[in-house]
């Protein structure tokens, strides 16, 4: 089996190597290591490749506290210790920025980092019954392939839920639609956790009879989808307090459904907030702009400022949530919501919202390339960008930069997702005076 020594780690938090110039990628290795490896899959510029044994290990290299760690793909960095996660993701930040949008930014943020396990209080689960492992299975997805691994735990879940999963196997292996419920949804919110079954087929009396001792017995609330999300409603206890999350440092609070969009890792999202109000500094009487702005997650902490908010979402049931969520904390009057398809801005319709002394941006992956390009000479003096793709924020701050007037003043991560790969991030833009 081939040998080497790796160079340094990709987007997936694999180990990378070039091999008479091919590019191999070993999942499983680390920056430093030398390491036996196999390949797996080939193509013309690159082969895939998983690490057979580790010759010379790093000093980052920890046990991977999961014992589905490798198997399961719902964590590919488990092996390397956590702070070295966090300075990986801040490298792979640095050199997107380098390399895809050729700046730097001029300071570098601390990162924003917190727990390393049971931090996910949003997950989707798959089922899938397999007469051959016994029964029904519930949890990720393997890494490879579109098997759903045999997780008896979970170390990224909160305990009761990671205590619920051979119990949701037994459940839903006695339902007589097992095989016509693909996928659980979980949202655990500040006073209750929230299970949506994803079902094919309408349950069978005896099968709601299963599902209400299910829940009464381990205090979690049912919901069933049977078709899109829009369709999940509350099944039961039909009765009980609302899902919501907190933002103490606003006195803020959100409520939403289990399948409305609201990030996975709560103790991470009330310091992502404070620091992003804390850049974008708002000021009484001011008008900032909130785009992507979903339920209304920094607008409410940005409108406890004194400044009036216009967030901008293209959802326009989360811009009803969001509106819900502007009133139930008495902040209707300082914000004000708007639907609008922020993926086909244009110069007219960013325009139409009138002039904004400073803007948050928090888009999909996909980023925010017509908005940045659409805005104006007399556009926003300050921009605070969240952004979970780096390629994407890389493209968006080369032309803030290099086309519209703006200095990246500081970038840094945001660890949302330890023991993963994903890179969430926050920069922020600034015109300087008289431009």
């Amino acid at each position: 089996m081939p040998t080497g020594t790796i160079d340094s780690l990709d987007h997936e938090g694999r180990g990378l190597i070039v091999v008479d110039g091919t590019t191999v990628f070993i999942a499983g290795a680390l920056p430093g290591e030398r390491v036996e490896y196999a390949v797996h899959r080939r193509k013309p510029t690159y082969e895939q490749a998983r690490t057979l044994r580790v010759l010379d290990p790093s000093a980052d290299r920890v046990t991977p506290r999961c014992p589905h760690f490798g198997v399961c793909g719902g964590c590919s960095m488990q092996h390397l210790d956590a702070s070295a996660q966090v300075a990986a993701k801040q490298r792979l930040l640095e050199d997107h920025l380098r390399h895809l949008g050729e700046i730097s930014a001029e300071q570098l943020y601390a990162p924003i980092h917190g727990p390393t396990w049971a931090y996910r209080y949003r997950a989707r689960l798959s089922v899938r019954f397999v007469a051959k492992k016994g029964g029904v299975l519930v949890g990720f997805r393997e890494r490879r392939g579109s098997y759903v691994a045999d997780m008896q735990q979970c170390e990224v879940l909160p305990p009761h839920l990671s205590a619920m999963l051979l119990p949701l196997r037994e459940l839903i292996g006695a339902l007589s639609i097992r095989d016509r419920l693909p996928q659980i949804e979980v949202a655990v919110g500040e006073r209750v956790t929230a299970l949506v079954l994803r079902v094919l087929e309408a349950p069978s009396a005896d099968d709601e009879g299963r599902l209400r001792d299910f829940a009464d017995r381990y205090g979690v609330v049912f919901y069933l989808q049977p078709k899109g999300p829009a369709t999940a409603y509350r099944f039961h206890p039909q009765e009980g307090p609302p899902l919501s999350y907190l933002l103490p440092d606003f006195g803020v609070e959100h409520f939403f459904s289990p399948t409305e969009f609201t990030q996975v890792n709560p103790a991470i999202n009330r310091v992502l907030v404070r620091r992003a109000v804390s850049l974008l500094e708002p000021r009484p009487g001011e008008r900032i702009g909130d785009m992507f702005c979903g339920l209304g997650n920094f607008s409410l902490a940005i409108a406890r400022s004194g400044a009036q908010v216009l967030g901008v979402e293209g959802s326009p049931e989360l811009v009803v949530r969001a509106a819900e969520n502007a009133a139930a904390n008495g902040l209707d009057g300082r914000v004000e919501y708007r639907v609008a398809n922020l993926f086909a801005a244009t110069a007219e319709s960013v325009a139409a919202f009138g002039r904004l002394d400073r803007m948050l941006i928090d888009p999909p992956r996909d980023g925010a390339l017509e908005l940045v390009k659409s805005l104006a000479a007399d556009g926003p003096r300050r921009i605070v960008y969240i952004s979970c793709s780096p390629p994407s924020l890389a493209r968006d701050a080369a032309i803030l930069v290099s086309q519209k007037g703006y200095r990246l003043r500081g970038a840094g991560v945001v660890n949302m997702f330890p023991n993963t790969s994903h890179v969430e991030s926050i920069a922020l833009f600034e015109r300087p005076p008289g431009r």
